[in-house]
């Protein structure tokens, strides 16, 4: 059991003021579980613990306890009550056995008047509880922050392996049947590899997503138009898988930089992808670049619907997919991840007229 010499707030009083706080102070005890103040009441002075816990607790949506600190020994609870007239924001409730010091408000309020150390212990003990306060309010932020990231994570993992999936089983079925004729054998295995490979790129969008793969500063720099060259007709097949045109409006760049050649396929081919997705009746997608102050620039323009001024400022958030029926959530986040690695950046603008341009831009060596 503690004295209330030992007590932070009132070290450094002399002894006629530790004495006036002796006299005013009133000892309680209250059992296991009994509540000591309710949040709603009036405050009706400071309580300082001499054995026992306290738990402090609040109401969230007027249903859920919610317990944000655990009092001990030496330490006050119930202070905000002398600075101001306004009803109690939280209960206070004795985890065990518990006894207390209780000073009331206006003995409280009198003893602050006459002491200036008083008064500056306990504006220094509100300042620490606040910060606590923060910190524990940040945290859980912070915790259910992480959960629903979480649970959208697992939600878009599930979502999106379900269809490919289901269409190898189902292709897998065909296969085994002896009724099937050859050419149906050849189609469904053709399926199902290109299934295969959608779910080995989706895993790749996850570990690009979760890993911090920095732009190591010995690499080479190597051709940009040549890149570009190298990947013309893998991306003009895709594009006509979708009955769609791919068209080059200017020669890329014959310029040399520093960059990943796999990272930087993954950004275009996630751009050219969601262009297809959004371009429901087919038309055309061009590819143009520019050079501008000391960066590359490759755009992507699209015939699509164009880019809603409700959702411009989040189409590079996690898990955005703005109305596709299928897709991670994380392409647009993973290209910007792969530019921000890559000491870039991307961004995007509705096209005149019709349609939008998404630009990535890729700095020159020095």
């Amino acid at each position: 059991m503690i004295d209330l010499e030992s007590v932070e707030l009132f070290k450094g009083l002399d002894p006629r003021e530790l004495q006036a706080v002796r006299e005013i102070a009133q000892e309680r005890a209250f059992g296991a579980g009994a509540q000591i103040f309710s949040e709603g009441e009036a405050g009706d002075g400071v309580y300082i613990i001499r054995e026992g816990l306290v738990e402090i607790a609040h109401l969230a949506g007027g249903r859920v306890r919610c317990v944000f600190s655990t009092l001990g020994p030496r330490e006050i609870f119930g202070e905000m009550s002398v600075i101001e007239d306004l009803p109690r924001s939280a209960t206070a409730t004795s985890a065990k056995e518990t006894r207390v010091y209780f000073i009331p408000r206006a003995a409280m309020a009198g003893l602050l008047q006459r002491s200036p150390v008083l008064s500056f212990r306990l504006l220094q003990e509100i300042s620490r509880r606040l910060r606590d306060f923060d910190q524990l309010h940040l945290r859980k932020i912070i915790e259910a922050e992480r959960v629903a990231t979480l649970g959208s994570f697992a939600r878009s993992i599930v979502h999106d392996l379900k269809t490919p999936l289901t269409v190898i089983g189902m292709a897998a079925d065909i296969i085994a049947s002896p009724k099937t004729s050859p050419d149906l054998r050849n189609q469904c295995l053709a399926r199902v590899k290109r299934q295969i490979t959608g779910i080995t790129e989706m895993v790749g969008d996850f570990l690009d997503f979760t890993q911090a793969q920095k732009l190591g500063t010995d690499m080479p720099p190597m051709s940009y138009r040549k890149f570009i060259e190298s990947l013309i007709s893998e991306l003009r097949a895709e594009a006509e898988l979708k009955w769609a045109l791919l068209r080059l409006e200017n020669e890329p760049p014959d310029v040399k930089l520093r960059f990943d050649p796999r990272r930087i396929r993954r950004v275009i081919i996630n751009l050219l992808s969601n262009a297809l997705d959004v371009m429901t009746n087919s038309g055309q997608i061009v590819l143009r670049f520019r050079s501008e102050g000391n960066e590359i620039i490759t755009e992507v323009q699209d015939e699509g619907p164009g880019i809603a001024p409700e959702i411009a400022d989040k189409l590079f958030q996690t898990f955005a997919t703005f109305g596709k029926k299928h897709g991670t959530g994380l392409g647009l986040s993973i290209c910007k991840k792969i530019m921000e690695d890559h000491g870039g950046r991307i961004y995007a603008r509705n096209a005149p007229g019709r349609g939008a341009i998404f630009s990535f831009a890729l700095p020159i060596p020095q």
